[in-house]
């Protein structure tokens, strides 16, 4: 049975979970390379040294980079808390140290702990890169929940345990601790808050999400969950967490967030500003392959998702908020071209060409960002129903320019009139959506296969 601690487990409505039977051999892992991204081999050069024998329940990966001074330390420390959480006897722990490429002696001291600790294994690789590291560590692990931290220790520990205890009842897919959550308890300078605030918020505006905080390093996964969406993330860098997180929540999977007690680490060597422009064309990149339908996560819906019809539920209000938010976006590309082409092409061609082009991208983003439609079945019929209810709106604005040059309206004026045809055009575009275009079917039914997970029991472990 799982132990628990006496004062700091969350309580759970869950059973007991029975510590998971030992794998085969040859799904161990131990020797091998790191795992495989998009049909791409491990990095040359990674080595997995004095691995532990014992099968585990949990891992626990600390990613480094030139962390000679306090490694030992904080694996010691972290190390001490895991032994108390999980005795001997019970279901066991790892705790793997994901040397990226460094270029002092951390890899030194992480192979004497891993000599030196039964439970603590050292993976070096060649290449720098968070999420590098972490994408082999945790595709190389035979752990049914794979969590890291940072090398800090910032988060407190205290907060593990109800970390992992969503994933193994089976309550959760994904696990992250939040400084933004309520109850959180933060102490950093105001730079730091303010752009981890607006981060998130970058995030929620422009993907849609709903987990408050994608950067605290303090997460957890199941590993049915890790081996489906790792093929999927391409970041191999900072911006992989939140890669990994806005993917698990498009395929429908539940996110748990646990308020943390969280100290900022003065001496921190992360470069705000590169990681910060990083970020920003992660989010980028993203938005894009949703737009265009790259991203296949229908079959990882349909197999994990707890709810394949999630995007489905959305309600009136939140359709109102998110096409608000394009057609904001829409009406100032609009102005925009129609500003720039009117010398060149006269008013009333350039409100067909404004119109055409935003028209396409509006649909575009409606379809995945507003009324949550993903992949490509029925992407072209939607695109060409689009382009009539484009032309509603080239007909409704070209009768609005047409009364105002009949009144002799000019500069401002004709503007104001452009714009006004523009809103009413809005109004019809979102009704004709919602209602035509991106309408779903009455009485959808939830696919088969699609079931929440349950406790973790020996035959899924």
């Amino acid at each position: 049975m799982l132990p628990t601690p006496a004062a700091s487990a969350p309580t759970t409505n869950a059973d007991p979970v029975p510590f998971p039977p030992p794998l085969p051999a040859a799904s161990a892992h131990v020797g091998q390379p790191a795992g495989r991204h998009n049909g791409q081999q491990a990095d040359a050069g990674t080595t997995h040294e004095t691995p532990p024998r014992a099968v585990v329940l949990v891992d626990v990966v600390v990613p480094v980079y030139n962390e000679e001074r306090d490694l030992e330390a904080s694996v010691r420390r972290l190390d001490a808390y895991l032994a108390g959480l999980y005795p001997a006897g019970g279901p066991g722990y790892r705790i793997t140290i994901a040397d990226n490429a460094s270029t002092d002696s951390t890899r030194e001291v992480g192979a004497a702990l891993a000599a030196s600790l039964p439970h603590v294994r050292l993976l070096h690789l060649e290449q720098k890169g968070r999420g590098r590291a972490l994408r082999a560590a945790w595709g190389g692990s035979d752990a049914a929940i794979l969590a890291y931290m940072d090398v800090d220790l910032s988060t407190g520990l205290d907060a593990f345990p109800a970390l992992v205890a969503p994933l193994l009842s089976g309550h959760s897919d994904v696990a992250i601790g939040s400084r933004l959550a309520s109850g959180a308890h933060v102490r950093r300078g105001p730079k730091r808050e303010f752009i981890s605030r607006s981060y998130n918020l970058l995030l929620h505006g422009s993907l849609g999400t709903g987990f408050s905080d994608a950067q605290c390093g303090f997460k957890a996964i199941r590993a049915d969950v890790a081996k489906r969406l790792l093929p999927l993330v391409e970041d191999e860098a900072w911006f992989f967490d939140t890669e990994l997180l806005v993917l698990a929540e498009q395929a429908g999977l539940r996110i748990s967030e646990v308020a943390v007690d969280w100290v900022d680490d003065l001496r921190s060597s992360v470069r705000i500003a590169g990681t910060a422009w990083e970020d920003v064309k992660g989010v980028a990149r993203l938005s894009w392959g949703f737009l265009r339908g790259r991203i296949p996560l229908s079959e990882i819906r349909r197999e994990l998702g707890r709810d394949p019809e999630r995007d489905e539920e959305r309600g009136l209000s939140s359709h109102l908020v998110r096409f608000g938010a394009v057609g904001i976006a829409s009406t100032l590309a609009y102005l925009l071209l129609f500003a720039l082409l009117r010398g060149a092409l006269g008013a009333q061609l350039s409100n067909f060409v404004a119109l055409l082009v935003t028209a396409v991208a509006n649909t575009a983003a409606n379809r995945a960002f507003t009324f949550g439609v993903r992949g490509r079945a029925g992407l072209i019929t939607q695109h060409l129903q689009g382009l009539i209810v484009f032309g509603i709106g080239w007909a409704l604005t070209a009768g609005a320019l047409g009364v105002a040059h009949a009144s002799g309206w000019h500069g401002a004026r004709e503007l104001a009139a452009a714009v006004a045809a523009n809103l009413l055009t809005t109004l019809v575009k979102f009704v004709l959506f919602r209602q035509w275009v991106f309408a779903r079917p009455e009485n959808p039914t939830r696919s088969a296969g699609a079931q929440a997970p349950t406790a973790l029991t020996e035959e899924q472990a």
